[in-house]
């Protein structure tokens, strides 16, 4: 893996949020029925459905290829093993959003668990830097709940106090609303306009720059996103 130290996280969280003081990968981070968990093989077609059912929903903030990059297409299990290989490596970690209906009557086994979205922590940057880029996306009938900040925010929390990376920054298109209320609920602070930073649904757009470092969280960003509520059960949806 890493070869980075961990620390204990224990105690810090509110109720029903478990991240765990575990730098390697597989893991498992939970806020009551939002699971962010590793994807398995058996999920592929789940994905693909998912995807598909979401497409148009997406498509205006997908990523795409510039045409100097040429065509370049991935396989779902393609994609899967090579997410494991870059945590492992310790490059990224790449959470699928699932969601725990049984919680907290029971705990269902984690690969049974339905996905919902995706959180990816990219870029990771050992060193003086200790930085990474944070990505995530839900599917259309989950959005609106609070679930994709507190997604992230678990995803954060994770990486600021286990992985004990600086920085975390996320990139957000202008008129994208919904993402801009996520940075704005857990408190990032705008690093100004990137131009024609990415390319996106098949255009080079720009991009307003988003972060937070470690010295800047008060508590967690778990419990900003939680502000005012609890951690969601099963039959919350």
């Amino acid at each position: 893996m890493t070869g980075q130290p961990g620390r204990s996280a224990g105690g810090r969280w509110p109720p029903g949020v478990v991240i765990p003081d575990d730098d390697g990968w597989p893991v498992v981070l939970r806020a009551g029925a939002l699971v962010l968990r590793p994807m398995y093989r058996g999920d592929d077609d789940a994905w693909t459905d998912l995807r598909a059912r979401n497409r148009e929903w997406l498509q205006p903030w997908e990523a795409t290829s510039p045409p100097e990059a040429g065509l370049w297409r991935q396989t779902v299990p393609q994609m899967r093993r090579q997410q494991w290989q870059w945590a492992r490596a310790g490059t990224s970690r790449n959470w699928v959003m699932a969601w725990d209906a049984g919680w907290p009557a029971q705990e269902a086994p984690v690969r049974r668990t339905r996905l919902i979205g995706s959180v990816t922590v990219a870029g990771i940057t050992w060193g003086s830097l200790r930085c990474a880029s944070v990505g995530y996306w839900i599917g259309q009938d989950w959005a609106g709940r609070g679930l994709t900040p507190l997604a992230v925010a678990l995803a954060g929390d994770y990486c600021l106090s286990v992985l004990r990376l600086h920085r975390l920054q996320i990139d957000v298109r202008p008129e994208n609303v919904r993402s801009l209320r996520v940075v704005a609920k857990l408190g990032l602070r705008s690093e100004g306009l990137k131009v024609r930073y990415l390319h996106i649904a098949g255009a080079w757009a720009d991009h307003v720059a988003f972060a937070i470092d470690a010295d800047e969280v008060n508590g967690s960003l778990v419990a900003r996103a939680l502000t005012g509520r609890g951690v969601p059960t099963g039959d919350a949806v």
